[in-house]
């Protein structure tokens, strides 16, 4: 029940047993839950350093359970906190992207880049995937960044995931928040999941992308016109970081059947985002496309940000998100 939060079954367990029955030491839970004295132990570590058990002021040298009240709060800030760092995490991740894939978008044929493979043209691009996919042994890793998919374009691709997910490859695939508003992508989604497919969503995506066993990676030359062209990466340096940008943004997207959890603030990650966004001039049409959402559906967010900040320009809103700890400097 208290997984979410970070506390594990066991430590759950032994808290709730703690709670309840005050005087009983390691030998009394022991027999209580019918686990080793060793598991108990590790418990009592567990919920020590979560701040769940303090000194016993009436009992000196024992440790009792702090209440439920202070317990959910001390648990909540705690994962608040890392929800903030990993935030901050994902955004360096993203620059440092952002910074590798721009050194690889004026590729041309004829240049001669190790570890770098140029694609012209979408047929390129099918080809060498189609070669890829037939070649994978463990894992694919992609980012989607193009929001709802399509009846035909799910339909052309279930076979293919039927063909990775059945020889035991490991598919793990982030869409962009705005998805969950299309049901043919959610149908999808939860179709790939009874087949053993993981996916997750996030408010942006900082390009398109497939890594597969994390020795070859293909993103496109150009973000705006994905088909034009692609590079094939296999580098050990580019694919270190891009495996850590992936794991970065999975760790901190959320699985599609999970309700969006806002921050300390009462931001959703999708207007923590936008926030962002605004903060740095990007236009309603600039922010729709980052976020795969309608312009329309960009503004009422942007609108209600600033209303929220009693804010009369997108500058005060940057200013005033600052000063309440809705963004970082």
């Amino acid at each position: 029940m208290l997984t979410a939060l970070g506390l594990d079954k066991v430590s759950e367990a032994v808290y709730r047993a703690m709670l309840a029955h005050p005087q009983e030491g390691v030998r009394a839970l022991g027999a209580r839950l019918s686990l080793p004295e060793q598991q108990i132990r590790q418990a009592l570590d567990t919920l020590s350093e979560l701040a769940l058990l303090r000194p016993s002021a009436d009992r000196e040298g024992e440790l009792r359970a702090v209440s439920p009240e202070i317990g959910m709060e001390i648990l909540m800030a705690r994962q608040q906190a890392e929800l903030a760092a990993q935030q901050l995490r994902i955004e360096a991740s993203r620059a440092a992207a952002a910074q590798l894939i721009s050194e690889y978008a004026d590729l041309r044929p004829a240049g001669n880049h190790p570890g770098v493979e140029q694609l012209t043209g979408l047929d390129q691009i099918r080809d060498r995937l189609t070669l890829l996919t037939r070649e994978v042994r463990e894992e694919v890793m992609t980012f989607a960044p193009d929001g709802g998919q399509k009846p035909e374009n799910i339909e052309a691709a279930k076979p293919l995931d039927l063909d990775l997910l059945g020889r035991g490859i490991r598919m793990r695939t982030v869409y962009l928040d705005s998805v969950r508003n299309s049901p043919h992508t959610v149908e999808y989604v939860n179709w790939l999941a009874t087949h053993g497919g993981q996916v997750r969503t996030a408010p942006a995506l900082p390009t398109r992308m497939i890594v597969v066993d994390r020795t070859t990676a293909v993103i496109p030359v150009h973000s705006d016109d994905t088909a034009a062209g692609a590079v094939v990466l296999t580098g050990q340096g580019m694919l270190t970081a891009l495996c850590a940008l992936f794991e970065t943004v999975w760790a901190g997207a959320q699985p599609l059947g999970a309700a969006a959890r806002p921050d300390e603030h009462g931001l959703t990650a999708q207007e923590r985002t936008t926030l962002a966004l605004l903060a740095d001039g990007h236009t309603d049409d600039a922010i729709a496309k980052r976020l795969s959402v309608s312009p329309r559906t960009a503004r009422r967010i942007a609108t209600d940000l600033m209303e929220r900040l009693d804010a009369r320009s997108r500058f005060q809103a940057g200013v005033r998100a600052v000063r309440a700890g809705w963004l970082a400097l």
